[in-house]
């Protein structure tokens, strides 16, 4: 009878597996542990829109809710998907699983689709609907962290910042989200959008900021400003952890210390790393002295 359970058990274990496996992209699969537990393409605002899911990441045998991860890809704002970014930061997601850490990736609308602040409205969108659903996911939602690059990266700060301001128009309900966020891990993100286009022609409509805002941020700074993560720094922000290329060119490391500079300031707890030689991203920034950093941080902090 014992050897019959050992062998269903052992069955259903591969089974499990392959059935949750089989979902992750080949190119990916190094990134995920053996075992790893995973919700494909889960809707969160309600509708069938393909940019409103999600997938989530549970570490194999984990017991207990987890804290959570929640990835925010870049791409300009106006491209790339939920998978953006992880094909080389492999290490780096391997690591948070291993370390027991529950990760979603999440999708948003593109602003070729629908301009600011409809990507802001869906990552929070996507944060309620993971809070909510906390229980079903085995998730804790008082531990709950973002990890954004790029343009995700900066919407994760904005995210992170804004939310002790209550921006009413920040949230698709008008009204403050239920969920809290612990940290913040910014990759390269824009903090201030008005000085990321002082140099920029304002009549470039294809410049992805003017795509983002629908205008020219030099001749709206209004608009610029309401979408800078520096506008909403205060005393009581969450801790940061903070990544940019020294030869960064689409987002000049000098982003990042203005960001460092505005939470110092103001009294929030930061590290910044200026990876030397690096470019906007690449496997520079899945270096094992950044990974071994950026865990320190989380254990810390969440």
């Amino acid at each position: 009878m014992n050897a019959i359970r050992i062998l269903s058990t052992t069955i259903l274990t591969i089974l499990i597996f392959q059935a949750t496996d089989a979902q992750i992209p080949e190119r990916l699969r190094a990134a995920f542990p053996q075992g790893t537990i995973t919700h494909q393409n889960v809707p969160y605002a309600g509708d069938t829109l393909t940019k409103h899911q999600l997938d989530i990441y549970l570490p194999a045998n984990a017991s207990g809710v987890r804290p959570l991860l929640v990835w925010i890809h870049g791409g300009a704002w106006n491209h790339n998907d939920k998978y953006a970014d992880m094909g080389y930061m492999k290490k780096t997601i391997r690591s948070f699983l291993e370390n027991g850490y529950a990760l979603a990736s999440i999708d948003y609308r593109h602003s070729t689709t629908k301009i600011f602040p409809a990507q802001i409205h869906d990552c929070a969108q996507a944060l309620e609907f993971l809070h909510t659903n906390a229980a079903k996911y085995n998730i804790d939602r008082k531990r709950i962290a973002l990890v954004g690059f790029s343009a995700g990266g900066h919407l994760a700060s904005l995210l992170g910042l804004s939310l002790n301001n209550n921006v009413s128009e920040f949230f698709p309900s008008g009204e403050k989200p239920s969920y809290a966020l612990k940290a913040i891990v910014n990759f390269y993100g824009p903090a201030d959008l008005l000085m990321m286009s002082a140099r920029q022609d304002p009549e470039n409509v294809n410049d992805p900021i003017y795509q983002l805002l629908g205008a020219s941020p030099v001749k709206r700074p209004d608009l610029a400003r309401r979408a800078s993560p520096v506008t909403y720094v205060d005393k009581n922000d969450p801790p940061f952890f903070i990544v940019n290329g020294e030869k960064d060119e689409s987002v000049p490391y000098q982003q990042s210390l203005l960001l460092k500079s505005a939470l110092d300031l103001a009294g929030v707890k930061s590290e910044l790393t200026i990876v030397e030689g690096a470019p906007h991203y690449g496997e520079m920034f899945d270096a094992d002295q950044i990974r071994k950093q950026l865990l320190a941080f989380l254990k810390i902090h969440l």
